[in-house]
């Protein structure tokens, strides 16, 4: 029963870090491109939280990858991390249920 409660919170949060990712990278296009402006409050406390949340993954992948000029591929990395530790949690639950560890 706990660890029910453990393997679903670890996986809502990995669920979370997987939408804030493709929400800051969609927030930051739409900047880029000028269709929404940071002058206008929401959109900039929207974007500041999405940088907040997200910039300390990207800058751990950015200092391991190879400089691509304008091009940021920090965020594929972060969401294949995402994805694999993801595969990795249901992993561990099979295991643990079938060698009897888990009920």
């Amino acid at each position: 029963m706990f660890l029910d409660a453990v393997f679903y919170v670890l996986q809502a949060l990995l669920d979370l870090a997987w939408w804030a990712v493709i929400l800051a990278v969609i927030m930051q296009l739409l900047l880029q491109f000028n269709v929404l402006d940071t002058r206008n409050r929401i959109v900039w406390t929207i974007a500041d939280l999405l940088y907040r949340v997200t910039d300390p993954l990207f800058r751990r992948v950015r200092r391991v990858l190879p400089n691509f000029g304008p091009l940021d591929l920090s965020p594929v990395v972060v969401l294949i991390a995402i994805t694999a530790i993801g595969i990795l949690l249901g992993a561990t639950r099979r295991y643990l249920v079938v060698n009897g560890l888990y009920f």
